[in-house]
């Protein structure tokens, strides 16, 4: 195995950690209240990324990004993630990476040209609807929306919610449940088809903005709803009735991109404890040199360590083409859970000062938590992690 970075790497690297340190941590306490007030700061720091020269790393060259891998990608997004900020900056926080990449491997030319470009250009924002109120989430099998084919056009009915960045969205992809005759064949096609609905089409609505304990992100988190949605057959990412098997195209890498930029935050959240340790005295020396301290700080260096080995374990996997949806859901559930415990450890040493919503370790606790949760919760990866272990048992 070899674990070392090329120059070039090493190089990008570096001018990325500079780029966080000197542009975007002073910028965090601009962030807006409010959700809708996101567009000059995201577009200010895009602009400082590009001018720097680390912007949009895991994008095509041929869509103005750098054409990192996988594997070069968990080093830049773990800096980039350092802060809320970075991934805003360098356009490769979610939801937008995921549909770029999904868009990337799915989408026809034309698609390409009119979502995936000024996507990838940060022009635009995105979401990705598919969890629902009583339907898909977890389960996405549990999918309750419909889009029914007439008259050549496709009607979509159905509500989601928690959809991450939906206000002021120029597009969403929108997962429904299918079933199309084709007489020409003779057969039927069902399942799940993912479309390309416009933020602007009458049938598609924003209900709310959903209050959550996360507050972070462009746009937030959002009920919408599709009521005779109308699109057209051009509006249909890839294939009719492949729209699960798609998800995984999506969901696999995501949910890996996730942990590259959340080990970051939970470095950042060290970086806190660790200073403030060696600085503040109590009992008649400095925190760092209390053992019970020492044994927090060494637990964390340990399980961020043994974290992004996963990271770049499942970040090879996929550079292999191999779907990686084992390792993915590993990474997952440990490093979800250990970022958890980073920063929980950091609040405690930093103590009242944890707290404080002057010091970048509260937001970084709060808009961490429900990490867990998306893109699957740890509970589910575990089942699915065991029962690919008992069938693996079973094949031998």
């Amino acid at each position: 195995m070899d674990f070392s970075f090329s120059p070039e790497l090493i190089n990008l690297k570096e001018r990325t950690r500079k780029f966080v340190n000197e542009i975007v941590i002073p910028a965090e306490h601009r962030v807006p209240k409010e959700i809708e007030d996101w567009r000059d700061l995201r577009d200010e720091l895009q602009d400082a990324a590009r001018q720097a020269g680390i912007f949009a790393p895991h994008i095509p060259r041929e869509y103005g990004g750098l054409g990192l891998n996988w594997r070069d990608c968990s080093v830049i997004f773990e800096e980039a993630g350092r802060s809320l900020l970075g991934p805003q900056a360098l356009n490769c926080a979610a939801p937008d990476e995921g549909n770029m990449h999904m868009l990337e491997k799915i989408a026809s030319p034309a698609q390409k040209e009119k979502y995936l470009r000024p996507l990838a250009q940060g022009k635009i924002r995105s979401c990705f609807s598919m969890t629902e109120p009583d339907g898909a989430g977890a389960d996405p099998n549990n999918l309750k929306t419909r889009a029914e084919f007439r008259d050549g056009k496709w009607f979509i009915n159905g509500r989601k919610w928690f959809i991450s960045g939906a206000i002021g969205a120029s597009f969403t992809i929108c997962m429904a449940r299918t079933e199309i005759s084709r007489s020409a064949r003779n057969d039927n096609v069902s399942g799940a088809t993912m479309f390309l609905v416009d933020a602007d089409n009458p049938g598609f609505r924003v209900v709310r903005q959903v209050p959550t304990l996360d507050v972070g992100w462009p746009g937030g988190h959002a009920e919408v709803e599709f009521v005779d949605c109308v699109v057209q057959e051009d509006a249909v990412l890839g294939a009719v009735g492949e729209g699960f098997e798609y998800a995984q195209v999506r969901l696999g890498p995501a949910r890996l991109t996730h942990c590259m930029r959340w080990l970051g935050a939970a470095r950042r959240a060290m970086e806190y404890a660790v200073r403030y340790a060696a600085m503040r005295e109590s009992f008649g020396t400095t925190l760092s040199n209390h053992q019970g301290v020492q044994f927090m700080i060494a637990d964390s260096e340990i399980e961020m360590t043994a974290a992004r080995l996963m990271i770049w374990n499942a970040a090879y996997a996929l550079d292999m083409g191999e779907k990686a949806r084992h390792e993915t859901s590993m990474a997952k559930v440990f490093v979800a859970e250990t970022v958890n415990r980073v920063i929980d450890r950091a609040v405690q040493i930093c103590g009242a000062r944890g707290i404080a919503e002057d010091w970048q370790v509260a937001a970084l606790y709060r808009e961490n938590r429900a990490f867990r949760i998306y893109d699957g919760p740890s509970e589910v990866h575990r089942a699915s992690i065991a029962r690919r272990v008992f069938r693996r048992a079973a094949a031998k």
